[in-house]
């Protein structure tokens, strides 16, 4: 399995938003995109999962061009995405929302599996199964996000800024989730704002900035650049001006 984005370049309307970006998730990785905000991570995640086309450029999974996949038909070849914000259907129930995740009928057809695993994964929400997911906390709410997702039964998830909104105690628990979720068998692409909770997992990395890939490498090279250094970590670089 692997995902590959060759030269993409994406609009909305006549504002490009995503230049020449390339990019590649072998199997069982995780991929981090990293960048300031307005750089264009979630620009670049929503034409991965179908929710916006791209101008110019070629995007695979598989082997399969996905310009030809409908876009309601990406989670069907194993793409699932938790987008910025959650977007959880709020007056519904947790096991609700859980269902919206398995409308598909190969998913369906393994929904109790599924759930069950979900549940495993994230007792609280199995406690909490029967309560109105906007009553829930932003941790709760995220790691129902996740399980949505999970019962499509991907083999790649797309996380959109998945520490927005949550205190660093909650960030730290949901990046040990995602790593676990990895270690089922699940390749991984985050995007995310938290430059050094995304390099901890990840076993390579991709600098997005002004809807560009300016740099790429293992996380250990990325943060050993001066650039990165100074622009998101706050390292000055001794220099007086």
């Amino acid at each position: 399995m692997s995902l590959e984005a060759r030269h993409l370049a994406i609009a909305y309307g006549d504002a490009t938003a995503v230049w020449d970006a390339s990019l590649e998730v072998a199997d069982a990785e995780i991929v981090s995109v990293i960048g300031p905000n307005g750089a264009g991570k979630t620009t670049l995640i929503n034409a991965i999962a179908g929710l916006l086309r791209w101008r110019q450029g070629e995007l695979r999974f598989d082997g399969i061009d996905l310009a030809t996949v409908a876009a309601h038909q990406i989670c069907r070849h194993g793409i699932a995405l938790v987008p910025e914000g959650r977007r959880l259907f709020g007056h519904m129930s947790v096991e609700e929302n859980l269902d919206i995740g398995c409308y598909r009928s190969e998913a369906r057809r393994a929904r109790k599996a599924s759930l069950d695993h979900v549940y495993e994964r994230f007792p609280i929400l199995r406690d909490r199964r029967r309560q109105i997911a906007g009553s829930l906390s932003g941790g709760q709410q995220q790691m129902l996000a996740i399980g949505r997702a999970l019962m499509a039964r991907p083999r790649l998830l797309l996380l959109d800024e998945p520490s927005l909104g949550l205190a660093p105690a909650v960030v730290d628990g949901m990046f040990e989730i995602i790593r676990t979720i990895h270690d089922e068998g699940v390749a991984i692409l985050i995007v995310e704002q938290n430059v050094m909770k995304a390099l901890s997992i990840a076993d390579r990395a991709y600098v997005l900035e002004e809807g560009r890939i300016i740099a790429s490498g293992s996380p250990a090279a990325l943060l050993a650049e001066s650039h990165i250094q100074q622009a998101y970590l706050g390292v000055s670089d001794g220099r007086e001006s």
